[in-house]
This record gives C-alpha cells, sequence and structure tokens, in this order.
C-alpha cells in the first residue's frame, strides 16, 4: 500500500508517520508513505497557494493551480485516468468509517490532499478530487490529522500490519457492533474481580459473553448502530431481554442464523 500526501505543512506528520504500527508497516515494507509539499508546485517565486475568494467574505482560499500541479507530477497528466483514489479531506466530505476503511485498504495507492484556510477551489473538487471524505461533523484547521486518521484506520486493517493477525476483526465497528470490555492480569485490582467467565478456560462461554457484552455496550452507547448490525436470532432475543424493540424496517428481515 502506498499513500501520497498533499499538505502545506509536511512537518505536522514527523511523529505520527514514525511510531508504532505506521512505523513498522514501513519498515517491513508493507506501506510507504510519501510527503509532497504544495507549495513546490506553485508558479510564483514566492510559492503562494491561496488568495481571495471571488464575490468577497473572509479568509483564504486555496488555488487550484498548485493542486492540480502536484497531482499530475504524482499520477500523470490525466490523474482520474490512472485509477488511483484522489481523496480530498473536508468537512463537506462523506463520513469516514470502518467500511471505508476497509474498502480503501484493498486498494494498492491512495492520494490525500490536505485543504487549509477556507477551503479549496471549487475546481479541485469537481475536477481533481474523486472522493471526498469527513473524519466527523466539526472543523479541524486543515486536513492534515484527518489524513493522520485515515493513514492510520487503513493500515491497521492490512495482512501483517498487526502483531495479532486477527487482532482488527473485533474491534468497535469492524463487525457493526463495539467492542466487548477487556481485562488483563492481576484478575483482582482493588477489589474489582475480572468476571469469572474469562477465567474459566471455556471458550464457548467466553465467546458467548463478549458477544452479549458488545450488544449490550452498543445498545447503551450507540444504539443506531444496530440497525445496520449483522444480528442473530440470538442476538435479537438477547436484546429484546435486555429491553431493545426493533423500530428499523431493516431490522424486520429474517435473522442470520
Amino acid at each position: 500500500m502506498h499513500f501520497d500526501i498533499l499538505t502545506l505543512f509536511p512537518g505536522m506528520f514527523a511523529g505520527p508517520l514514525s511510531e508504532s504500527i505506521i512505523q513498522r508497516a514501513q519498515a517491513t515494507g508493507l506501506v510507504s508513505i510519501a510527503l509532497h509539499n504544495i507549495r513546490d508546485h506553485a508558479a510564483d517565486k514566492h510559492h503562494v497557494t491561496d488568495d481571495y475568494p471571488y464575490g468577497g467574505g473572509g479568509g483564504m482560499v486555496m488555488k487550484p493551480g498548485p493542486l492540480f500541479a502536484a497531482v499530475e507530477a504524482i499520477l500523470g497528466p490525466e490523474p482520474r485516468a490512472s485509477g488511483v483514489p484522489i481523496i480530498l479531506l473536508t468537512p463537506q466530505g462523506r463520513q469516514f468509517a470502518q467500511g471505508v476503511a476497509q474498502d480503501l485498504a484493498d486498494r494498492e495507492r491512495i492520494l490525500l490532499i490536505c485543504g487549509r484556510y477556507e477551503g479549496v477551489d471549487e475546481r479541485v473538487r469537481e475536477y481533481l478530487a474523486t472522493d471526498e471524505l469527513s473524519i466527523g461533523d466539526y472543523v479541524l484547521s486543515g486536513g492534515e490529522l484527518a489524513a493522520m486518521v485515515v493513514v492510520d484506520a487503513v493500515t491497521r486493517l492490512l495482512p501483517g500490519a498487526l502483531g495479532d493477525p486477527t487482532g482488527a476483526l473485533d474491534d468497535s465497528h469492524a463487525t457493526g457492533l463495539l467492542e466487548y470490555p477487556h481485562y488483563t492480569r492481576p484478575p483482582e485490582f482493588r477489589g474489582w474481580r475480572v468476571p469469572e467467565v474469562l477465567l474459566s478456560g471455556n471458550h464457548g462461554e467466553i465467546a458467548r459473553w463478549r458477544r452479549q457484552e458488545a450488544l449490550r455496550r452498543t445498545l447503551a452507547r450507540r444504539p443506531d448502530l444496530l440497525a445496520r448490525a449483522s444480528l442473530t436470532a440470538k442476538d435479537r432475543e438477547f436484546l429484546r431481554s435486555l429491553g431493545y424493540r426493533e423500530q428499523d424496517k431493516d431490522m424486520e428481515m429474517p435473522a442470520r442464523e
């Protein structure tokens, strides 16, 4: 997997890309990351990448020229024809979620454009970017932090990125539910004990407990996720025992056994 990241502030990536899982993935050749300074592709001697918005208003707008030039230098004169996702990080984009990360993990290369200031010239959206992503309903100072989130979420889904090959399978949102609680040694801490089932060695009962706790936690914290989760008949029966009532039409479909 190769990431190209276009940014006005490449120094922001120094720490996050050189630590932990992303660093190991790069060291083993699983992932490669190239940072491209958008200013290097500005045509004027002062490397100007923004200008005042037509029609007035506050803030500055990123110029189309440097962005088009940067992407074309990386992907060729017809970047959209390359088949590489050209993703603009923007609050106006579709919501970045686990399913999107899984789709991107199947790609060999991804290009991320970090917006800044008031936004980017609309022609970048219309004629250059092939997708727009937002990591949440809030506004950041720029797309750099969002790009780091995308790189991290996608990288950890690549086979071999995690020490445990199944480590990402039970993550929150990977199964459509929030993840079950975790415990480790000691079995008792300040009078609080680990649930006995986790100490029993009965793997069937442990799996059942974990599934039920994932359902319980999702119902308590993110009940909206249940309408889209893949649920068995036993899952639905357990949820009903907790007082959950299926309202969404999709939940009325026959349960998966």
